[in-house]
């Protein structure tokens, strides 16, 4: 694959692309249910992202009024407590803010620094402003500028996100690089005109047959290899 070129700005995805969202919602849930064994843990995160994802496709098709992400977690957060009849008021407040507190892939911040060098580099995310900043500042994550889809009220794929980062690039989208592992984010912002590439995480949404990203990359390092001129080995 070759490298991709003539790119001013790039802009990442954070949730799932930079931090292991998951994985750190199911440590959060264990610190808080130390007693629950595996099979209890995954069903009590699979009822937290389907509650978000319930709740945030209801935003984008206007049947509910633009929550963030801290009200939506901590509403997930009760519906979690319910379930494994957790009744401490402080383990159920400290459980709704676990999305402040997701590790990053061990790559990511490595791979940030070595970008950071050579572009200016914009986080975007659905994460709400307060979780953003703490998230940055506990998974080490290195920005020039990082922006929440909770400014323009909306949740990506929604247009109005994407074009939050171009604004802040300041140059045409076609020089602005979107990167993230989840197609449908990439889609979003190849609707607007961005460049994109797919990274691939454990976690990720894959590209299908008919996505025509710029770059799909296995790994970070690959993506920086190609953005700084370096070796490219294809994903």
């Amino acid at each position: 694959m070759a490298g991709i070129r003539d790119i001013e700005v790039v802009v990442f995805d954070v949730l799932g692309t930079l931090v292991d969202e998951p994985g750190g919602l199911r440590a959060a849930l264990r610190e808080a249910l130390p007693a629950s064994g595996e099979a209890a843990v995954d069903d009590l995160l699979a009822l937290w992202q389907q509650h978000r994802e319930d709740e945030q496709r209801r935003i984008r098709q206007g049947l509910r009024p633009y929550a963030g992400t801290e009200v939506i977690d901590a509403e997930a957060a009760r519906r979690v407590a319910g379930r494994a009849g957790l009744a401490d008021p402080a383990v159920i407040a400290r459980l709704a803010t676990a999305g402040r507190r997701l590790p990053p892939w061990p790559d990511s911040v490595a791979g940030l620094e070595q970008l950071a060098r050579r572009f200016p580099l914009i986080g975007l995310s659905n994460a709400g402003r307060t979780a953003l900043l703490h998230l940055n500042a506990h998974a080490g994550l290195r920005w020039h500028q990082a922006l929440s889809a909770e400014a323009v009220q909306a949740y990506k794929p929604a247009p109005e996100v994407y074009r939050l980062a171009l604004d802040a690039a300041g140059c045409p989208p076609e020089r602005v690089l979107m990167v993230a592992a989840h197609a449908w984010d990439l889609r979003g912002a190849q609707a607007v005109g961005m460049r994109t590439a797919h990274v691939r995480r454990p976690v990720g949404d894959p590209p299908s047959s008919t996505d025509a990203f710029d770059g799909r990359f296995d790994e970070l390092a690959r993506l920086v290899s190609s953005l700084t001129g370096g070796q490219v080995a294809s994903g």
